[in-house]
C-alpha cells in the first residue's frame, strides 16, 4: 500500500527548494544592484593589476575597477613606465579603504569605470597624472582638470615626461 505525502510536507519541500535555489530571497551584493541614489561606495583595495586597473573587495565580492579619465603605460607589452605606474598606484592605495565614485559605467571587460579617493580625500586618478604616471584619456574624458595636471607634469618632466617623446598607451597597443 502506497502512502501519500501530506500536503503540508509537500508545500514545505517546494518552499525549501525555492528558498535555497533562487535569488528571490537573497539581498543583492554587487554595487550595481545596491546603489540606486548614491554614486559611490567604500571598498578595500586587494590587488593592483596595472597603473589604471585594480581590484577591490566590497561586500564579500571582488570587483575590478578601471580608473576613469586616465590611461597608463602598458605592463604586459613592456612599455616604459608600466611597472612604475603600477608601483605608484600601489603606493597610493593598496590595502587601504577607498571611496569609489562610480556612475554605473562598465567597460567592455566588465570593469567598473570610477574615480577613486583615499580616506584623506586625495583623488587617486588625478594624482596618477600629477606624478607623471598617466595620460589624460581624452577619447573617454573631457574633464579639463586632467588636461591641466598633464600639462604641469610635462613641464616638470616627471614620470613618463622624462622621455623626449613618450608613446601614449592607445598608440602603443596598436603595435
Amino acid at each position: 500500500m502506497k502512502k501519500k505525502m501530506p500536503l503540508i510536507a509537500f508545500i514545505a519541500i517546494i518552499l525549501s527548494y525555492i528558498y535555497f535555489n533562487t535569488d528571490l530571497f537573497t539581498l543583492p551584493t554587487s554595487p550595481e544592484k545596491v546603489l540606486v541614489e548614491d554614486s559611490g561606495f567604500e571598498a578595500k583595495v586587494v590587488r593592483i593589476i596595472d597603473g589604471d586597473t585594480l581590484e577591490v573587495l566590497w561586500d564579500k565580492e571582488n570587483i575590478k575597477i578601471r580608473l576613469a579619465h586616465i590611461d597608463c603605460p602598458e605592463i604586459k607589452s613592456g612599455q616604459a613606465f608600466g611597472k612604475s605606474a603600477k608601483k605608484t598606484l600601489s603606493e597610493l592605495c593598496f590595502n587601504q579603504i577607498i571611496k569609489v565614485e562610480w556612475d554605473k559605467e562598465i567597460d567592455r571587460y566588465g570593469r567598473y569605470i570610477a574615480v577613486l579617493h583615499t580616506k584623506k580625500g586625495l583623488n587617486i586618478n588625478q594624482e596618477m597624472i600629477r606624478r607623471g604616471m598617466a595620460w589624460h584619456y581624452k577619447k573617454y574624458s573631457d574633464e579639463l582638470i586632467y588636461d591641466e595636471l598633464e600639462k604641469e607634469a610635462r613641464e616638470k618632466k616627471v614620470g613618463i615626461w622624462q622621455e623626449e617623446n613618450p608613446t601614449p598607451p592607445w598608440n602603443w597597443r596598436r603595435k
